[in-house]
């Protein structure tokens, strides 16, 4: 599965980068004209084997976002409560343009140009903060056997895709029952999610 695998992620990331470029130069624009610079930010996360990588996005918060998340801030409390994240809605850091963006996905185009570079791949599990690792117990190193995906069966599920634990018994089963045939079957699953968009995450 290695090399069909790695071939499906350069030619489906070099193709879909090419028909969302115009989206990605409006997403920046927006953001450098909302917000200011920097327009891409890098959240650190960890890969294939437990080595971090940035994983690239258009930026959705305000600038210094990551220092407000001190843990004795109740902002804190409520990212670890829910899974590592904050719903849009309710995080005081996204911007105007940022809660588009994310509603669309269009801040997670610039991943692909991290699919180019073999930090990640088009399908797999989400990639993870360090913390979030605990949420997978002995089942930890299996997770980062793989690259991570952009797409994968619990992001599939669209705006129905369920919270920890479900979501880490939902990765480790696509990890122990993985193909070719498989990942495509994702990848078309996703289409539809993409186009439809989600309210909050």
């Amino acid at each position: 599965m290695g090399i069909g695998k790695r071939a499906l992620d350069l030619v489906g990331a070099s193709v879909v980068l090419a028909l969302a470029s115009p989206l990605l130069v409006l997403g920046a624009l927006a953001v450098l004209l909302g917000s200011g610079r920097p327009v891409f930010f890098g959240h650190r996360r960890l890969g294939r084997e437990g080595v971090p990588f940035r994983c690239w996005k258009l930026r959705t918060m305000r600038v210094g976002a990551e220092a407000e998340l001190a843990p004795e801030s109740a902002l804190h409390e409520r990212y670890r409560g829910n899974g590592f994240k904050i719903p849009t809605g309710e995080d005081p850091r996204v911007t105007r343009v940022g809660r588009w963006l994310r509603r669309s996905y269009v801040d997670e185009i610039p991943q692909l140009f991290n699919v180019l570079d073999g930090t990640m791949s088009l399908v797999g599990p989400r990639p993870l903060v360090e913390d979030e690792l605990e949420l997978y117990g002995e089942n930890a190193d299996e997770l980062l056997r793989v690259r991570p995906g952009i797409c994968g069966e619990w992001t599939s599920h669209g705006r129905a895709r369920p919270p920890y634990p479900e979501r880490a018994a939902m990765e480790l089963d696509y990890l122990r029952h993985r193909s070719l045939m498989k990942d495509l079957a994702i990848l078309a699953r996703t289409i539809p999610v993409v186009f439809k968009g989600q309210k909050d995450r």
